[in-house]
Parts: C-alpha cells; sequence; structure tokens
C-alpha cells in the first residue's frame, strides 16, 4: 500500500477520532486533527477532563463509525455559508479568517461523514470500509497550546498510530514499549544521572554525580583525541555585544533561536547560541601566516538558544547545552585534506563508541530562498563549497544522500544521521564549510608573495553537544554503560555476614586496579540485591560465598547478560582491564 493511501487512512482516523469525542462531550471545541508520522492526532478543548483510561473507550466508537461504512464527502462553501456552519466552533472561525487574510481564499474545503463536517483540504478514504479495524490504536493524552502559542489556551491532544496490518501495528507499539524502557529522561531520574528542576528553570538540565562522571568521561575522551590531531583549545564567554551577531548574520538569520538581549550599561548584550564568532575574534587577534595553517580552535562551549517548551525533550533539546565545537582555519588548498580528516575522525569516534548505523547528509542550499540564502551574493561561492564536500565524501567511500535547503545560511554542511530509539531519524553531529565569514569578519592570513588572503572555514561538532550525545548512548545502551564509561563498574555482593571481609578484600583488589568497585554489605538477601543492582545499571555484580572465599575467585554475573560463572579474582581483574581498555 502507497504512502498516499496511508496518509488518507490516518487522516480519516482524525476525523472518526473528533466523532468520537463530540460524542461522549457534545458541547467539545475541534481545533486541528493532522497526520503525523505514524499515526494523527487530533487537538480538542473538551467541556470536562478526558483521561488516558477513556481511550479504549473512543477506539470502540470510532470502530463503531467504522462498522457503519460512512462516506468522506468532500464539499465547499463560501466563506459566509463556511461561518455558519463552523458557528458553534470558535476556532474553526479563526481558521477560516486566517485563510481569507493570507490566502485570499473565496471558498472553504469541507468533509463531511455522516453527521460530522469538519473544516479540511483532506486527502481521505472514500469509506470507512478501506480502514482496518485492527490497524490503529489511541496511546495518549497531552496538553497543547492551541496552534503552539503559550499565549492561547491549553487543550487536549488525543493521539493514535496506524497502519495498514494489526501486525505493523503490533511490532510498532513493541518498538515503543522499548523505547519507553530505554528513554533517557527515565533512565536519567532511574540513575540520578541529571534532573530538571522547575525552580532552575525548563530545558535546563542539573547534572548529578553519575551523570557528571559520563560526561566528564567523553569531554577527556574528545580532548585526549583532538590533542593528538592537533587542536588547540579555547574558552570563549557564554556573551556577546550585539555587533559580534551583526557582523555574523545571526541576528538576521538566527534571531528566533535567540534569547532577547540583556541590557548592560545601555549596551545589547545576547547570550550565545553559536561559539563560531567568538573563534573568529580569537583568529582575527593576531598576524597569521600560511605557515601557521591549519588552525584548528576547539572549544567545549556552553551556548543557549530559545526553545520553545513544547519542543523540550530532556537532553535532547535543551535551552542550555555544550558544544563539542571546533573551528579549522586553512588555505582553500587545504581544505579538502582537512575536511576528509574531519570525516576520518567522525569514523573513529563512532568505531569506539560501537555506533554503526549512521550515514551522511550532503545538505545544500536552496537558492530560490532569498532569506536564507541571499547574504551571499556571489553564488559561485556556493558552487564550489558544495562541490569540495560532494567530491570529499566520493574520496571517501562512503554512500550519502543530498538535502536541498538544509545548508546552513553560510555554506553546505555534511550531516551524520541516525536512528534513534524511536526508529526516527536524527541528526547526532554535522560538519560545514564556510567561504562566506571570512569575508564577513574580514579575516585574513599572509600567503607565501606576502598578500592577504581570506582562509577557509570548517566548522565541525564530532559529538554534536555533549548532553545529546549523552542521552543517545543512554538509549542505546539502555542505561548500561559500556565498562569504561560506568560510573560504577561492579558490585561486590556478599552472600552472608561471613564473606564480608572476602568481599572488602575484592573491592579492595578491583580499586588498586583502577577498577570503580563499591561493595553492598547490607542484610537484604542475595537476590535483592542483585535484583538492585541491575535496576542500577551496574555492568558487573560479583557474588562471593564460601566457594568464592575458599578459591580466591568471584562469581560474575553481567547485567542483561545473566550468570557468566566462577573465575579466579585475578583473572577476572585482568580480562576486565583488557575490556576497559579496548572500549567495549
Amino acid at each position: 500500500m502507497d504512502n498516499d493511501k496511508l496518509t488518507a487512512i490516518r487522516h480519516s482516523l482524525a476525523h472518526l477520532l473528533a466523532m468520537a469525542v463530540l460524542e461522549i462531550d457534545p458541547g467539545a471545541k475541534l481545533g486541528i486533527g493532522p497526520v503525523i508520522e505514524n499515526g494523527f492526532y487530533y487537538d480538542i478543548l473538551t467541556t470536562k477532563p478526558l483521561s488516558n483510561g477513556q481511550l479504549p473507550q473512543l477506539e470502540n466508537k470510532m470502530r463503531a463509525f467504522m462498522k457503519r461504512n460512512p462516506s468522506f464527502i468532500h464539499e465547499t462553501a463560501s466563506i459566509e455559508e463556511g461561518k455558519k456552519l463552523f458557528a458553534s466552533q470558535p476556532f474553526k472561525i479563526e481558521l477560516i479568517n486566517d485563510l481569507v487574510s493570507e490566502k485570499k481564499v473565496t471558498e472553504v474545503s469541507t468533509y463531511k461523514t455522516g453527521a460530522f463536517l469538519d473544516l479540511c483540504q483532506g486527502p481521505h478514504v472514500k469509506t470507512t470500509s478501506e480502514i482496518p479495524l485492527d490497524g490503529f490504536k489511541l496511546t495518549k493524552l497531552a496538553g497543547a497550546y492551541w496552534r503552539g502559542s503559550e499565549k492561547n489556551q491549553m487543550l487536549t491532544r488525543i493521539y493514535g498510530v496506524a497502519f495498514m496490518t494489526k501486525k505493523e501495528l503490533d511490532d510498532y507499539l513493541n518498538m515503543m514499549e522499548e523505547a519507553e524502557r530505554r528513554d533517557h529522561r527515565k533512565l536519567g531520574k532511574d540513575l540520578d544521572l541529571f534532573m530538571i528542576s522547575e525552580d532552575v528553570g525548563k530545558g535546563l538540565p542539573l547534572w548529578l554525580p553519575n551523570g557528571m562522571f559520563v560526561r566528564k568521561k567523553l569531554e577527556d575522551y574528545m580532548y585526549e583525541k583532538e590533542m593528538k590531531k592537533g587542536y588547540k583549545h579555547v574558552l570563549t564567554p557564554v556573551l556577546a555585544h550585539e555587533n559580534l551577531y551583526k557582523t555574523s548574520g545571526h541576528l538576521a538569520h538566527y534571531k528566533d533561536d535567540m534569547y532577547n538581549p540583556i541590557d548592560i550599561e545601555g549596551e545589547k548584550y545576547y547570550l550565545k547560541p553559536m561559539n563560531c564568532p567568538h573563534h573568529h575574534m580569537i583568529f582575527r587577534h593576531d598576524m597569521v601566516s600560511y605557515k601557521d595553517l591549519p588552525l584548528r580552535l576547539a572549544e567545549f562551549g556552553n551556548v543557549h538558544r530559545f526553545e520553545r517548551s513544547g519542543v523540550l525533550t530532556g537532553l535532547i533539546r535543551a535551552r542550555g547545552f555544550t558544544q563539542n565545537d571546533s573551528h579549522i582555519y586553512c588555505t582553500k588548498s587545504q581544505l579538502a585534506k582537512e575536511l576528509l580528516d574531519v570525516l576520518k575522525l567522525f569514523k573513529e569516534v563512532y568505531k569506539d563508541f560501537d555506533i554503526k548505523d549512521f550515514w551522511y547528509r550532503l545538505s545544500l542550499p536552496d537558492l530560490s530562498n532569498e532569506e536564507k540564502y541571499g547574504d551571499i551574493e556571489d553564488k559561485r561561492m556556493w558552487d564550489e563549497s558544495s562541490t569540495i564536500a560532494e567530491d570529499t565524501l566520493k574520496a571517501f567511500k562512503v554512500k550519502y544522500v543530498k538535502q536541498e535547503g538544509e545548508a546552513s545560511f553560510y555554506g553546505p554542511k555534511i550531516d551524520i544521521q541516525t536512528r534513534n530509539v524511536m526508529g526516527k531519524e536524527d541528526t547526532i553531529a554535522t560538519v560545514q564549510l564556510d567561504f562566506y565569514s571570512p569575508k564577513k569578519f574580514d579575516l585574513y592570513y599572509i600567503n607565501g608573495k606576502g598578500e592577504k588572503e581570506h582562509p577557509v572555514i570548517i566548522h565541525r561538532a564530532i559529538m554534536g553537544s555533549f548532553d545529546r550525545f549523552f542521552a543517545f548512548l543512554v538509549e542505546k545502551h539502555a542505561g548500561i554503560f559500556p565498562l569504561w564509561l560506568a560510573p560504577v563498574q561492579m558490585r561486590v555482593l556478599p552472600i552472608a555476614k561471613t564473606h564480608k571481609k572476602y568481599a572488602k578484600e575484592v573491592v579492595k583488589a578491583l580499586t588498586s586496579a583502577g577498577i570503580r568497585a563499591e561493595l553492598k554489605d547490607s542484610n537484604d538477601t542475595i537476590g535483592k540485591k542483585i535484583r538492585e543492582g541491575e535496576l542500577r545499571k551496574v555492568p558487573y555484580l560479583l557474588i562471593v560465598g564460601d566457594k568464592e572465599v575458599k578459591a580466591k575467585s568471584v562469581a560474575v554475573r553481567k547485567t542483561g547478560k545473566g550468570d557468566l560463572g566462577a573465575v579466579k579474582l585475578k583473572q577476572f581483574i585482568a580480562k576486565a582491564l583488557e575490556e576497559i581498555a579496548k572500549k567495549k
């Protein structure tokens, strides 16, 4: 079945959902009911609260409607007639008024199903017989401001998913169940990794000791990698004068994602949304020779972006985060090699983190979009930079896809794409080519002829942001970090009081070897100790009883894998250190 058919089915189900709500709440006011990825939703202002427990009731009503096999009949009406038809639906009237003022329409499109009428462009199925009875499910309720604005009323959003077969639906629901189990927000709370405090503010995470340990390991790892590759680390402030962002183009192209300015002694300062303009200032502060290039500046830079509350998602979409950022200033002749080296570094890092399912997207400009790309008057600059980016991907011998309109306002980029635990495509990192900023900032070096020449710039973030990458790892591993990353690598569990002395010896031997181990010497049963250790996602649980004391061994249990049997302590330590060294 093609996507158009599935879209029509999902859209039709949204109407059936609205019909079901109106049957139990005739006074409800309807917002919109669009198709979304994997399903649909409808925003509704109800006269009485709905609960998740009522979703099966609504499903049953939808199926009852479907069994009557009503048609979806398309009709048009004049603006005046449309307002009469929807006189009791204020949100529909608002939409009609907007259609008139913004699109200058002279009539409205409606779809009628039985006695139900909705303002809608379609598409829909002809009759409900085309909709599989067992192919959909209502999944959850959420609050949603009308038209996404916090200034408007809060409506109830009812979500549903729909597929062509029950098997597809079941497979999707199973995936969603697994995704919920792996959700970094849930695991972040369960494992004391990070928290969000309303007193601090939405989208502003507080890192707890366990989470900060892992994050510091990520930072240390990248710092070592970058230093070996010739990067020089810098540190820049979290705000800057408006002139910096006027020059960079961010106030022209990125202002909606920036916070309002701060007045400091009558001058405007902005929280930085990007590190790049600051790095350009560092490059510009001293005379640079061609012999000094490439210059690779790196920073673990704190940035702030105005993310709307409706899209905030733990560490994945936050208002404050830290980028694994770098800007490489080089000559045009050096550009291809530097870009290739960056792609190699991506591959090297992702191998260490066992990230295999990723691909490359060449994001190019849509030059018809003058608002976004009109600043670069020399269109040859786009052609040249885009060709270099694509030729480098070809030289790297990797598969890639092209996407117009996704380039930065200053240049093309190569995005590294993967799928998250919900099966959705997601960008985890990016590298961008920039011929634009050196001219805007009057950046230059002295070439071999003693003349001034503009460098070119590579913007790159191997891990994207540490926050987002951390969330990705939490979900990838379901909270069971690889041994080298785990805050607590091992727990030693004595079966009885008589085994505590040896258990302490085991902990001492582990810690002396550089392994992060702790003793769990409570009076709980060994079964409870094991369950607690697995809930805390400790990679290895080492159980010691009479046999282990006598043999100077440990009974090894690996979280997620089960019992691995008894091993001599010295032998186990050697294997664990090997696993840590190999970053498994």
